[in-house]
């Protein structure tokens, strides 16, 4: 995955969220592509995102997550 690719997934993912949900979507793309995302520069893929840097720290507690839980069917 490319920095450019990781940008526009997660761009989509926090777009098309529900209001209420969206903080969670920056955790689920953490825990989705937490091995694709292997050495990619987090500030990067949020700046072409056009997203708060502050959300670097919301990536790294879903990558850290990753290992511990999976994600339903509905949400691959």
């Amino acid at each position: 995955m490319t920095i450019n690719e990781a940008a526009q997934i997660l761009k989509h993912m926090y777009a098309t969220a529900p209001n209420e949900d969206r903080d969670a979507r920056i955790h689920l793309f953490g825990i989705r592509y937490d091995r694709e995302l292997d050495g990619l520069n987090i500030e990067q893929i949020l700046e072409r995102a056009q997203m708060p840097l502050g959300y670097e720290i919301e990536i790294r507690k879903g990558r850290k997550l990753a290992k511990y839980v999976d994600v339903k069917s509905a949400y691959r």
